[in-house]
């Protein structure tokens, strides 16, 4: 293995959810959220031009739940243990969250976001704006999950991971 790699947040995700049980378990979900993504003010100036977006891509830091992983875990919409890397369980070697959700307004350096499944107090060390152009191909398909009938808009998390903030 290579040297550790260190980030450091740029802000922090405010949201409803204190504990990572019972929330959505993805920002499409019907119970997901608002919040807001509180950067850091040396960070202001990153967030100009942001407005004309509809949505930015959240990369957080998953500290809320269980620090251990297993390679074969079963997701929130499944009952069999499937591959961590075809999965988006929250428990993961690297504790890397993603989520797109829309953005609201920006304001200073607090951007008001909705659809947000994500712990409050979340450390967030980047976010990108979603741009459709390049974030949806046109030939996508989701494996295992196009053969199952549940779906991530009616399924909220539980504790198979310590709690957790994705599938």
């Amino acid at each position: 293995m290579s040297d550790p790699i260190q980030y450091d947040p740029i802000g922090v995700i405010r949201t409803p959810f204190d504990d990572p049980s019972e929330m959505p378990i993805q920002p499409a979900s019907e119970s997901a959220a608002s919040g807001t993504v509180d950067l850091e003010d040396e960070y202001e100036g990153g967030l100009a031009d942001l407005e004309g977006f509809s949505h930015c891509i959240l990369l957080y830091h998953l500290h809320a739940g269980n620090d251990e992983y297993t390679l074969r875990p079963t997701p929130f919409l499944d009952d069999v243990g499937r591959g961590l890397f075809a999965t988006r369980a929250p428990s993961r070697p690297n504790r890397i969250g993603l989520s797109v959700v829309a953005i609201e307004s920006v304001d200073g350096t607090r951007v008001t976001v909705s659809d947000i499944d994500v712990v409050d107090g979340t450390p967030l060390p980047d976010s990108e704006p979603f741009v459709p152009e390049c974030d949806q191909p046109d030939t996508a398909a989701a494996g295992r999950i196009d053969a199952t009938d549940r779906t991530a808009t009616k399924t909220r998390s539980d504790d198979r991971f310590g709690g957790g903030a994705s599938e």
